[in-house]
């Protein structure tokens, strides 16, 4: 029972408050809604990430065989190492095409600009997984003020109250100062998760990176040495 009424006090406390409070908890709602759906989309879109990365690593150091890999990788749809792959292996197979009868297919300025095909490629996958999730960064950094916004407004709101009434005794003052205040809890409670969730995402997809800057040093040193036994 006393949780009820704790309950249908908070939401009397909320209808009740002024037309620019109730706005900015709509506003915060959204924040807080919306930084959940990208943590909850973000976690289960890394899970299946990582667990295709591993595979196609292992993948890579079983074949060694680039055409066989090549015509494997279209099987794996989340891992950023497939397209990697395949901005690697566009350019290889244009590379031995051109190469003339007798001289070695892979010369220095080939690996320089494999390194810079591979570094477009990593950035370009990096911003996809990233995608989205600067709004929790934004959310964590603007969401309290927000709510402290509304609060200030509410307080402000109480004391026209408290100058239209002549009176400022604590039953004039508490119910608007309180309903105020909801505005800055909404704003703790929006902020905090979002901070959480982007730190830990922003963690996971640092190693992410770290793996594709791997998977493409790998890539180079393969093909630095397949290069030099047929040279």
């Amino acid at each position: 029972m006393p949780q009820a009424a704790n309950n249908s006090g908070l939401w009397e406390m909320i209808w009740s408050a002024g037309p620019m409070v109730k706005f900015v908890l709509v506003v915060l709602l959204f924040f807080s809604i919306f930084s959940w759906a990208i943590i909850g989309y973000k976690l289960l879109l890394l899970r299946k990430i990582e667990k295709e990365t591993a595979s196609f690593y292992d993948l890579f150091w079983e074949k060694r065989q680039f055409a066989h890999l090549f015509a494997a990788s279209k099987n794996y749809k989340y891992t950023p190492l497939a397209p990697i792959f395949a901005a690697a292996y566009n350019e290889i197979t244009g590379l031995m095409k051109s190469a003339e009868g007798g001289e070695p297919w892979l010369r220095k300025d080939d690996v320089e600009r494999f390194q810079r095909i591979l570094r477009k490629a990593i950035d370009s996958e990096t911003a996809k997984v990233e995608y989205a999730v600067g709004f929790l960064a934004t959310t964590g950094n603007t969401a309290p003020f927000i709510g402290l916004f509304g609060t200030v407004w509410g307080i402000m709101a109480s004391f026209r109250d408290i100058g239209a009434k002549g009176s400022a005794n604590l039953a004039v003052v508490a119910p608007g100062i309180s309903e105020a205040l909801i505005a800055t809890a909404m704003g703790l409670l929006a902020a905090i998760p979002a901070v959480m969730g982007y730190n830990h995402l922003m963690t996971r997809i640092g190693r992410l990176s770290t793996d594709m800057s791997n998977f493409a040093s790998d890539i180079v040193n393969v093909l630095e040495k397949q290069a030099s036994k047929k040279g």
